[in-house]
C-alpha cells in the first residue's frame, strides 16, 4: 500500500463482495468473441435477452454476465419462470469429478484423519505419485531400522559433561562450524573461552551465565549402525531431582570424570557427585556404563597413563558395590572432550603412545579406540517388542489435543490402538505417534515417542508420572513391600523407624512416601533381624512404603523398569530398592 495515498480506491477490475457463509471463487472471464461462437441462436432465453437488447449482441452479452439484473425484464423473467431453460448439472458435475479423483486415488491409501500438528513436526502435503501405487501398506517402515540408544551424561559438576555432548554433536556434524564460532564469540565474551562447546548443549542464558546444567538438554546424532539421544544431565547435587529424570530414559550411561589435579577427589570423595550419580545411574535401569576419564590433555596429566590407572583402581571397587559386573557392564577409556581427542578420532600417538597397545590387548574392557566406536559395540539386552506397552509419561503439552511425551520401555505404541492411563484406568486412543520427533506407523522399545491422545483427553488427565498401558496395565497401588538399602542418612535422623518420611522416585513419578512397618533388616555381617524396630545406614531392609497418592508400578520380576525406585531426603539418596509385593487385586478377593 502507498503510503503517501490520500485514499484508498478499489481496482476498475474488482468485483463487489458480499458477506456470505462462502465466498465463491469465479472461473476468469471469457472472451466475447469465444461466446459469441458459443451462443446457441434458439435459445429462448437467448432470444429475450436479445429482444430486451434491442438487437445488440454487445449489450445482450454483458447483460446476460449480470443474471441478477434480467429478473427487472418482464419478458426474461417469463422464460425463466416457464422453465425452458436447462439447469446447469452442478450434481453431474461434482459425480464426474469425484469419479476422476477416485481414478487418481493410491491403492491402499489409509483413509484420511483428522489432522494431527506438532510444533517440532511439520506436515507437508504433497501430490501423490504413480509410484506409490505399488506400495502396499504393510511395506511401509515403523521407523528408522537402526536401533536407538539414550545416552546420559553424568558425572560431578564441572567433570565436562556439556562440553563433551556439544563436541560430539559438533564432530558427527550437527553443528554447523558458523554456529560455532558464534558460541566461540559469546564465551569470549563471558570470559570463559573454554565453554563455547557447553554452549550447543546448554541454552539457557543462566545455564550459560553460571555455566552449571540445570535442565536436562537433549540432542541426537547417529552413525551407521545406531542412532543416539544425548541426554546432558546436571551434575550440581541442587539439581540431582532433574538428573533423576534424565537417567531414568537411559539404556546406556557415560560417566564423564574429570582427570584433571584435585578434581577428580572432589568428585569422587564422599559428598561428591561422582559417587551418587553412579548410584543413582544402576538403580535408575543404565544396564551399561562408560567410564571417560576427560580433560586427559590437562597440563596437570598430560595424558599420563599413572594418572588413569589411578582413577581406575578407585572407581573399580565402587562402581562394583553399585552392582555393576565390571568385565560386562563397565568400559573405560581416556578422552579430550574439548580437545575431541578419542572421541570419533583416536589419539595421536605421538601424543599418547601407550593407549592403541591397551586398548588393542583388551584391557579395561575395551577394545575400541574412540568413543563412538566403543558405543556402536555395545549390545543393549533383548528388549520385547511383543509385550505390553509400558510408556512412563515424561510430560505433556496440548496442541489440538494432549500429546504424552516418553520413553517406550516395553511393547509397539501403534497409531489407533486403545491404551489405559495408569493410575487413573481412563482408556484412550491413540491418534498419531512421532519417534524422536518423526511421525511413524508405530514405535519399538527404546524410541522416544511423542504420542497424541483422542477420546476426550484433556492435558489435565495426562500427569507427569503416570504410564500409558495397553491390556493388561501395570498396577495403581497406595501401598508395597519393598526391599531396600540404606545408603546415606539425613542429617537430621541416623536411624530409620516407621514413621520415617521421604520422596519416593520411580521411573517419573515422584511422590512423598512413609515407611509405615519394618518387617526385618540384615546388616553388613549377613544376620538377619526379622523383629528389627529400625534399621541403620549399611542395612538391608525389608519394609512396607505408602506414598500419598497411588502411582502405577508394577513388582521388580514383572517389569524392572516400574519396580525399582529410589528414597531421597533432605537432598541425599537416602536408599534404593525394588519392590517385591503388591496387594492382592481387587478382583482376587
Amino acid at each position: 500500500m502507498n503510503a503517501g495515498a490520500s485514499s484508498w480506491k478499489p481496482s476498475v477490475a474488482a468485483t463487489s463482495w458480499t458477506p456470505t457463509a462462502a465466498t465463491p471463487v469465479s472461473a476468469p472471464p471469457a472472451q466475447d468473441t469465444a461466446m459469441e461462437e458459443e451462443i446457441d441462436e434458439s435459445d429462448p432465453l437467448w432470444k429475450a435477452v436479445l429482444k430486451v437488447a434491442k438487437g445488440d449482441r454487445s449489450k445482450a452479452q454483458r447483460m446476460i454476465n449480470d443474471p441478477d439484473s434480467l429478473m427487472q425484464y418482464p419478458e426474461v423473467a417469463a422464460v425463466l419462470e416457464a422453465g425452458d431453460v436447462p439447469a446447469e448439472d452442478w450434481e453431474g458435475e461434482a459425480d464426474a469429478v469425484a469419479e476422476k479423483l477416485e481414478d487418481m486415488a493410491i491403492d491402499a491409501a489409509p483413509a484420511p484423519t483428522a489432522m494431527v500438528t506438532n510444533p517440532a513436526v511439520a506436515v507437508v502435503a504433497q501430490k501423490p505419485k504413480p509410484v506409490l501405487k505399488e506400495v502396499p501398506i504393510e511395506a511401509v517402515k515403523e521407523g528408522d531400522p537402526r536401533e536407538h540408544v539414550n545416552l546420559v551424561f553424568i558425572g560431578h559438576v564441572d567433570a565436562g559433561k556439556s562440553t563433551l555432548s556439544g563436541n560430539i554433536l559438533y564432530l558427527t556434524d550437527n553443528v554447523d562450524k558458523r554456529t560455532i564460532e558464534k558460541y566461540e564469540k559469546e564465551a569470549k565474551d563471558l570470559n570463559r573461552e573454554s565453554w563455547f562447546l557447553a554452549f550447543i548443549m546448554d541454552t539457557n542464558e543462566e545455564e550459560r551465565a553460571k555455566g552449571k546444567t540445570v535442565e536436562v538438554g537433549r540432542a541426537h546424532f547417529d552413525t551407521e549402525v545406531k542412532r543416539y539421544t544425548i541426554l546432558d544431565a546436571p551434575g550440581h547435587k541442587n539439581y540431582v531431582p532433574n538428573m533423576i529424570m534424565g537417567a531414568c530414559q537411559a539404556d546406556v550411561g557415560v560417566l564423564v570424570i574429570s582427570a584433571r589435579k584435585g578434581e577428580f577427589e572432589t568428585g569422587f570423595d564422599r559428598g561428591g557427585q561422582t559417587r551418587e550419580h553412579a548410584m543413582l545411574a544402576k538403580t535408575l535401569g543404565v544396564s551399561y556404563l562408560v567410564v571417560v576419564i576427560n580433560k586427559m590433555d590437562d597440563p596437570t596429566v598430560m595424558w599420563s597413563k599413572v594418572r588413569f590407572d589411578e582413577c581406575i583402581s578407585k572407581l573399580r571397587p565402587y562402581l562394583k558395590s553399585c552392582g555393576y559386573i565390571i568385565k560386562k557392564e563397565v568400559k573405560f577409556l581416556p578422552i579430550s572432550g574439548l580437545g575431541g581427542a578419542n572421541v570419533k578420532d583416536e589419539v595421536d600417538a605421538a601424543v599418547c603412545p601407550w593407549w592403541k597397545k591397551s586398548y588393542t590387548n583388551g584391557d579395561n574392557n575395551t577394545s575400541v579406540g574412540t568413543l563412538i566406536g566403543l558405543l556402536d559395540t555395545i549390545e543393549l539386552k533383548e528388549r520385547v517388542p511383543d509385550a505390553p506397552v509400558r510408556i512412563p509419561v515424561l510430560g505433556r503439552y496440548t496442541d489440538r489435543g494432549t500429546i504424552a511425551m516418553g520413553k517406550v520401555e516395553s511393547g509397539t505404541i501403534r497409531a489407533g490402538m486403545k491404551v489405559v492411563l495408569m493410575p487413573t484406568r481412563n482408556e484412550y486412543k491413540v491418534e498419531g505417534v512421532w519417534a524422536n520427533e518423526e511421525p511413524v506407523l508405530a514405535a519399538r522399545p527404546g524410541e522416544n515417542v511423542l504420542v497424541k491422545l483422542g477420546g476426550g483427553c484433556a492435558v489435565e488427565d495426562c500427569q507427569k508420572g503416570f504410564v500409558i498401558c495397553s491390556k493388561p496395565p501395570c498396577r495403581a497401588v497406595s501401598k508395597m513391600i519393598c526391599d531396600i538399602a540404606l545408603l546415606d542418612m539425613p542429617d537430621s535422623c541416623q536411624i530409620m523407624t516407621a514413621g520415617f518420611g521421604a520422596i519416593f522416585h520411580c521411573h517419573c513419578c515422584e511422590e512423598e512416601c512413609t515407611i509405615t512397618k519394618i518387617f526385618e533388616t540384615t546388616n553388613a555381617k549377613g544376620q538377619v533381624n526379622k523383629k528389627a524396630q529400625y534399621a541403620k545406614l549399611g542395612m538391608r531392609v525389608k519394609c512396607m512404603i505408602e506414598v500419598a497418592r497411588t502411582v502405577p508400578v508394577e513388582t521388580f520380576e514383572d517389569g524392572p523398569f516400574l519396580g525399582r525406585f529410589t528414597l531421597r531426603s533432605e537432598g541425599k539418596t537416602v536408599a534404593i530398592g525394588k519392590i517385591s509385593k503388591l496387594p492382592p487385586k481387587k478382583e482376587d478377593k
